[in-house]
């Protein structure tokens, strides 16, 4: 089954910045697929589109069979969105931002409970649950942000800069889990410009630049594609930014 299909997926802002260009992408269910490309080359414009954030100015976007705008409801439900930006209500303990997201997609009490002490162990924030949101260190926000998006058990899991400006030690715990939560089924969509990161995590890889899709395929698939030794080079290939592959940094 497709998880994800975005069919000439098109966004043009006020003002006339067109942030997407034609988007065709697919991804199967129970995949790691990974979006990567540099600050504004249409990723979060294209999560924005899938969530409901934003309505597209051209073709269409369904989230298992459910169109975005049309069936935005089931299509919502079945995606758990752990945004790049911290956006936990500061007033709330951690408990209570769990408890309170499992209640607006419709969890009885005792699952969201039960669900609750599962995410708590698995994030390492059991001695931090009646902790408000305010006082937590930026790592400890951001373990929270993703134990919210996958409070409701969604299908999808979509990651926007996951582990943007956390520490290396965090990190790699982050990579850990993730990637336990999609052995067990749910399917990931990952957007970095980290590298090292499509790469250890992603079975297929989307490029994006300037709102355009340039290639897709595993990460051995475009190095073969753009006959390069790396996919950093791959990429500052994609970016326009080849002299700065490392072995021409070496030579300077």
């Amino acid at each position: 089954m497709i998880a994800l299909g975005v069919n000439g997926l098109k966004k043009t802002y006020d003002g006339g910045t067109e942030a997407l260009k034609g988007i065709d992408l697919e991804i199967p269910e129970g995949s790691f697929f990974g979006l990567l490309g540099p600050n504004g080359a249409g990723k979060s414009t294209l999560i924005h589109c899938i969530m409901g954030l934003a309505i597209p100015t051209g073709g269409k976007a369904e989230v298992f069979g459910h169109d975005v705008v049309t069936d935005y409801q089931k299509a919502r439900a079945a995606i758990g969105l752990a945004p790049q930006e911290i956006n936990l209500d500061w007033f709330l303990t951690v408990e209570e931002s769990l408890d309170f997201h499992g209640g607006y997609y419709g969890m009885r009490k005792k699952e969201r409970k039960e669900r609750i002490e599962e995410l708590l162990e698995a994030f390492s924030l059991t001695d931090k649950r009646k902790e408000s949101s305010r006082l937590l260190s930026g790592g400890m926000k951001r373990r929270v942000v993703l134990a919210r998006a996958l409070m409701h058990r969604p299908k999808m899991l979509i990651l926007d800069e996951p582990t943007a400006g956390v520490d290396v030690e965090l990190r790699l715990e982050l990579w850990q889990y993730m990637k336990k939560v999609n052995k067990e089924g749910t399917t990931i969509l990952l957007t970095t410009h980290y590298i090292e990161e499509a790469e250890e995590l992603c079975d297929n890889l989307a490029l994006i630049n300037k709102g355009k899709i340039v290639k897709t395929g595993t990460p051995s698939e475009l190095k073969e594609a753009y006959k390069k030794k790396t996919l950093e080079d791959v990429y500052l290939k994609v970016v326009g930014r080849s002299e700065l592959a490392r072995d021409k940094l070496k030579n300077a």
